[in-house]
């Protein structure tokens, strides 16, 4: 009997929180198939970035249907890191932009997140999906990052109307839309300073 009794608890326990049992809905579940008009409305990254100085990568896009909505916008961005083959290596991906964090309350404890597109974090590594895009409706990316290696850069990326391929993104010529930035990281760091209120943190250039 008491077997039993804890049996039907675990199993009430995985009814309310199905996550913590292994279940839960995936992100991608009951997307249609089908392409999706979508355009990218502006797409900003400094050219010129300098070591430990922070920006922001936003790109705006834009649901060009006239009727149906996005099941999902995305985006996969490249050239966060790059690859770097070395024997004495762990990790051949090594950080050209690392993604700043924030602070959060989480509950009542203190927690640092990512500050990257807000909700946007799915299991594939570089992209984000904002969910839901109705005809017409804008919705941006938005990334706060600071640059660790200097030299030239390279950053690409590319839309899409879902997690699972089956809906798709097409802008002009019937192709997904993508972008890249490109510019230098300079070696010379940002003058950072506290300002005269002893809180303030004001970044300047050498």
């Amino acid at each position: 009997m008491r077997r039993t009794r804890l049996h039907l608890a675990f199993a009430g326990l995985c009814t309310i929180s199905l996550a913590s049992c292994g279940g839960g809905e995936r992100q991608d579940a009951n997307e249609p198939a089908g392409k999706f008009k979508v355009s990218v409305v502006s797409a900003k990254f400094p050219e010129e970035q300098k070591l430990a100085q922070r920006s922001e990568l936003e790109i705006v896009v834009r649901n060009d249907e006239l009727k149906r909505a996005v099941p999902n916008i995305a985006v996969t961005v490249k050239g966060f890191d790059e690859r770097r083959a070395s024997p004495g290596l762990a990790d051949e991906n090594r950080p050209v932009f690392v993604i700043n964090g924030v602070p959060k309350q989480i509950g009542t404890f203190p927690e640092s997140k990512q500050a990257a597109p807000e909700g946007g974090e799915t299991a594939y590594v570089g992209t984000w999906a904002l969910g839901r895009l109705k005809p017409g409706e804008k919705k941006t990316f938005r990334w706060n990052v600071t640059a660790v290696r200097a030299g030239p850069y390279k950053i690409t990326y590319e839309l899409a109307a879902g997690l699972d391929g089956k809906a798709r993104a097409v802008g002009a010529g019937g192709k997904p839309p993508r972008g890249r930035f490109s510019g230098t990281i300079s070696d010379e760091a940002p003058d950072t300073r506290i300002g005269e209120d002893g809180e303030t943190v004001v970044e300047g250039v050498r």
